[in-house]
């Protein structure tokens, strides 16, 4: 533990205020504070956030005792998202393991999980997550939002490439683990194309994906936005320009091409059998479990 950052905790998982809206998350729970990735569009570099060094992965101290704690003090079982604001599966993780015994502690007392990652090593966990499901809803969704490993390196420069995601999510997959491919955000003039769209569905439904969420756009406000444009002048040349002329400081930024994308995105997902509306998600991998996610300790 020598020399990784240490931020202080009181409690780390969180009863959602709007569990239907998002997967159908009953709690939120980030071990860790920060994230390596190094995206370029990334919301949670936003002012408002107040993540000062957002690029240097901490972990919370005494992460996992307060996990338990938190767990125990629960009235109600229900699924617990990780991933919102750091990716769980962060270069950290490989050695300290701290959401693999998170996953551990959520399989003792009961609960059920919902894992949001852009790192092939969530496969390393298929033991626990495997155990988990049989007892809670398990739904893993995997970003992706280029089928070029190329463009990934420049939009993601520290992430498994999505060709490595796909092979983790293939892994999942075959052992029956309920999960899919997050296409947000689309990149307006990067990464908004058909032909990209079409790829990242077909490969996808290869790995064994069941569904596939995407919004045709995203979002830029203070304090990502400068980072993002910067990144643009880097990468993209002149593409900063347009954004400026297109979308000023609005806060949504949707692709140019949003209802043809849209319309596409939704005939291909018809085609391949994904689904791809919110409520069609959660009731499907909520499907079987009953009312046993609300029962009282």
């Amino acid at each position: 533990m020598d020399n990784i950052p240490v931020v202080p905790a009181k409690n780390i998982v969180y009863r959602t205020q709007s569990p239907d809206q998002w997967f159908g998350l009953d709690f939120n729970m980030n071990i860790y504070r920060g994230c390596s990735h190094g995206c370029i569009y990334c919301d949670s570099r936003a002012d408002c956030y107040r993540n000062v060094d957002f690029d240097t992965v901490k972990m919370k101290e005494n992460a996992l005792q307060i996990v338990r704690n938190d767990l125990r003090r629960k009235m109600k079982t229900g699924v617990i998202g990780t991933g919102s604001m750091s990716d769980p599966y962060n270069p950290l993780e490989q050695r300290l393991e701290l959401t693999r015994n998170a996953l551990e502690l959520i399989n003792a007392f009961n609960f059920g999980v919902s894992i949001t990652t852009k790192s092939a090593l969530v496969s390393r966990d298929t033991d626990i997550l495997s155990d988990i499901a049989a007892h809670s809803p398990v739904l893993v969704k995997m970003s992706v939002i280029s089928a070029d490993d190329a463009i990934c390196k420049l939009i993601e420069p520290n992430v498994s490439p999505a060709s490595e995601r796909f092979n983790a999510l293939r892994t999942l997959a075959d052992a029956g683990i309920f999960c899919g491919v997050l296409i947000v955000p689309v990149l307006p003039y990067i990464s908004d194309s058909t032909e990209n769209i079409v790829q990242v569905l077909r490969m996808a439904k290869d790995a064994g994906a069941k569904f596939v969420y995407s919004y045709m756009g995203m979002t830029l406000r203070q304090g990502n936005r400068e980072y993002y444009y910067e990144a643009l002048d880097k990468h993209f040349p002149d593409v900063k320009a347009q954004y400026i002329k297109r979308y000023g400081n609005r806060y949504n930024v949707p692709s140019p091409n949003y209802k043809r994308l849209w319309d596409v995105f939704a005939a291909e997902c018809g085609r391949l059998g994904l689904l791809y509306d919110m409520r069609a998600i959660i009731q499907h991998y909520k499907a079987g479990y009953g009312d046993g996610q609300q029962m009282l300790f």
